[in-house]
């Protein structure tokens, strides 16, 4: 399967293709800003202030994609990505999210 075959596919979307033969969303880490499978990211969304995990990636509202490492969640944190991720500029509860990922 190539893009030219199907035009309707944008290839910067989407990973290569798995053996299974089926394309794969990509999202963009807010820590490290390097695109990877959605499979292998954390979306997290905003819950009354406070940054909680999305396990199903279901949850309505906007969400930000993170790696699932601490030197990601720093780097966000740092950048203040969160916040503009998710287009929100008060102050934002991360412990939760931290502690999750720090185990």
């Amino acid at each position: 399967m190539t893009a030219a075959e199907f035009p309707c596919l944008k290839p910067s979307r989407m990973a290569k293709l798995p053996k299974g033969g089926k394309m794969e969303p990509v999202r963009t880490c807010v820590g490290c800003r390097v695109r990877a499978s959605r499979s292998s990211l954390l979306r997290v969304v905003l819950r009354e202030n406070e940054l909680v995990v999305d396990e199903t990636a279901s949850l309505s509202g906007r969400g930000a994609w993170l790696h699932p490492t601490s030197q990601c969640f720093s780097n966000a944190v740092k950048r203040r990505a969160f916040g503009r991720a998710l287009r929100y500029s008060g102050t934002l509860d991360v412990q939760t999210l931290e502690n999750r990922l720090n185990g």
